[in-house]
Order: structure tokens, then sequence, then C-alpha cells
């Protein structure tokens, strides 16, 4: 195809796909799918100023990033005045 379209061979189970989709409507919990979660990650390092890990090794990395998601939740519910 000139637009650079695949044409497709499974078409009954796209068309069971669709049509589960359109049931759902606004419940579908494949319509969270959409949500992004790219802005937490810019909010860690542009307004925590985390630009990198001070640990070595795998365990201590994940405990630093606990403590930094932890920090970061716990100043989130902190300015929402909860």
């Amino acid at each position: 195809d000139a637009a650079g379209r695949r044409r497709l061979t499974k078409m009954p189970l796209m068309s069971a796909m669709a049509a589960r989709l359109k049931r759902a409507g606004r419940r579908s919990r494949y319509r969270l799918r959409k949500q992004v979660v790219e802005p937490v990650f810019g909010q860690i390092k542009q307004a925590r100023g985390f630009r990198q890990f001070l640990m070595r090794g795998l365990d201590q990395v994940r405990g630093e990033w606990a403590m930094i998601c932890t920090a970061h939740n716990l100043l989130k519910l902190a300015q929402s005045g909860r």
C-alpha cells in the first residue's frame, strides 16, 4: 500500500476487539492505556533535581529509587493539602 499500511489478515479478531471496545465505552480498561506516565519522571528530574543514582548495585539502586518516589509522593500529598 502506498501509505505504508499493511493488509490485516485476522479481520474476525479485529472486529471482535472493536466490538468489545465499543461496548465498554468510557469504562473500558483499554482506555487507561492512553494515560502517559512520563510527566512523573520529568517532575522527579526537574523539580527534585534527581539526575543520577548515587549508589551502586541493583538492590541499592532499587532502594534509592523507592526513596525518591516516596519523597515525591509525600511532597505531592503535602502540596494538595490532604
